[in-house]
């Protein structure tokens, strides 16, 4: 499923309509998107946690010349499911 067809699905589940359903789709995804730019977590109860996870600076290599590259340190993304999702898909 992309992006247009969680709108559709949302719109069609809501009875609402594509646009309201866009908006909505958008304002959730941007208020997690703060919440995780702030270092906060966003716990959904039964669905899961969107939460940041600190990845230090390493050492790789670059795979077209073999050379070392240092990798930064960033925060990354992470989702942990909860046990309503799970139970649901398994």
């Amino acid at each position: 499923m992309n992006k247009q067809e969680l709108i559709a699905s949302v719109a069609d589940t809501a009875d609402i309509s594509r646009g309201d359903a866009s908006k909505a789709v958008e304002a959730v995804f941007t208020t997690i998107e703060g919440a995780l730019k702030k270092g906060d977590e966003v716990r959904l109860v039964g669905f899961g946690t969107f939460s940041t996870a600190e990845r230090k600076a390493s050492t790789g290599r670059n795979p077209r010349t073999g050379e070392p590259m240092e990798i930064k340190a960033s925060n990354q993304p992470k989702f942990k499911a909860g046990k309503g999702l799970k139970d649901a898909v398994n």
